[in-house]
Order: C-alpha cells, then structure tokens, then sequence
C-alpha cells in the first residue's frame, strides 16, 4: 500500500481544517485517517497513481493548510517518503525508482513538550506568549480524533534511543508526540546520507527530492 502523509502548517489545525470542508471530507471519507505526527493527517492508497490523484484532488487544500505532502512507495523504499513532486515524477514514468534517492531533506523528530519546544508556548493577547497548557491540547485534538478509531499500530509511539540521530521508519518510530522540524539538504554519496546536525534529535525522517527541488 502506498501512504500519503500531509503535514500542516504551523498556524493551522490540520485535521480540522480538512474535515470541516465538505469537498476535502468527502475526498478523505473512504479512507481510514491516522495521525502519525504532531498536525498531521495520513492515509493508505494502493498505489502511488492514486496517491498522486488524492493529492490532486486536495490541491486548494494542500495550498492553504499543508507545509509537506508525502508519500511513501514500498517500491522504492519503506523508510523513504518522496516528495509530491517526485512522486508525480515516479507515477508519470519520468524517473526510475533506482533513480529518486540522490537528493533529499532530512527532517528532525523532536518530541513535543521537550524544553524549549516550539508548540510548548503560543502568543498571547498582549503580543507575547503563555505556556501551553492541557486544555489547549484538548480542544486541539478533540473532535476530529474519533475519525481515527481505525489508526493501525504503525503511528505507536516509542522512546528514541543512541547519541546518533538515525532515520524514522516510515510512520516514525515517533508518533503523533513528534514534530518534524528544521530539514537539512543533503545528496547521497555513495549510498549514504551526511548526518543530520542541525539539532540534537533521536530520530530522523528522510524525505527523497528531485533535483529542481533540491536546487531551489
């Protein structure tokens, strides 16, 4: 099965902005909705033709509401998500498979509520910023969550482990209490990755580019 994982913009709730539309609900209703990362929505397709079509149909959507749009082809490999455009690439016969992992991005997976974090504080009336508390998180999940009685076991969270940051598998060792943060650019060279060393993470999602994307 190909998955397709929408990652939202910081300023917008993305399951709800999704799921309060009538177009974009109908487009999503006959899939199972799980919510691998903090802000995220994510669905199973058979294929990366359909992957490519739901993305298609989301577009207005995906403008607005979505920073990433994934998807990830066991074809080409079950820890690295390519991006929207290489996926177009890879369904319209443009690239190989063998041909999509020279230029990628490396994202970080912080834990949400680490120190520090980013989404632990949000502004206040006066312009500055007050703690983020448990009701916040409350109304945040609320509502939209019942679509995911179905979430698979895929999205279970678990504790990163060893000094080094190494790559999430697919639906992230990570789970919705991680975030995706700060990608760093990267070329493989003879098959391997640079690490990445923009924070001091414990996991790492790959995400596989083209070469206009990387060069932008």
């Amino acid at each position: 099965m190909t998955r397709v994982c929408l990652i939202g913009n910081p300023d917008c709730t993305l399951q709800y902005e999704l799921l309060s539309r009538e177009t974009s609900r109908e487009a999503l209703a006959t899939y199972d909705l799980t919510r691998p990362f903090e802000n995220s929505l994510a669905v199973r397709t058979v294929s990366v033709g359909a992957a490519v079509s739901l993305l298609n149909d989301l577009d207005w959507y995906l403008t607005r509401f979505v920073d990433e749009a994934l998807v990830l082809e066991p074809s080409v490999s079950d820890e690295e998500w390519l991006s929207r455009p290489l996926a177009r690439a890879l369904r319209n016969g443009a690239v190989d498979p063998e041909d999509t992992g020279e230029f990628c991005k490396v994202y970080g997976l912080e834990r949400v509520g680490e120190p520090n974090s980013s989404s632990d504080t949000e502004p206040n009336s006066s312009g500055g910023e007050r703690p983020r508390s448990s009701d916040d998180a409350g109304r945040e999940s609320s509502g939209d969550d019942r679509r995911e009685s179905n979430r698979d076991d895929d999205s279970a969270d678990a504790d990163p482990g060893g000094e080094e940051a190494k790559p999430a598998d697919a639906f992230g060792v990570a789970g919705q209490t991680h975030r995706l943060v700060e990608p760093l650019y990267v070329r493989r060279t003879d098959g391997e990755l640079p690490e990445y060393d923009l924070r001091d993470v414990g996991e790492t999602l790959v995400v596989r580019l083209t070469e206009t994307e990387y060069s932008s």
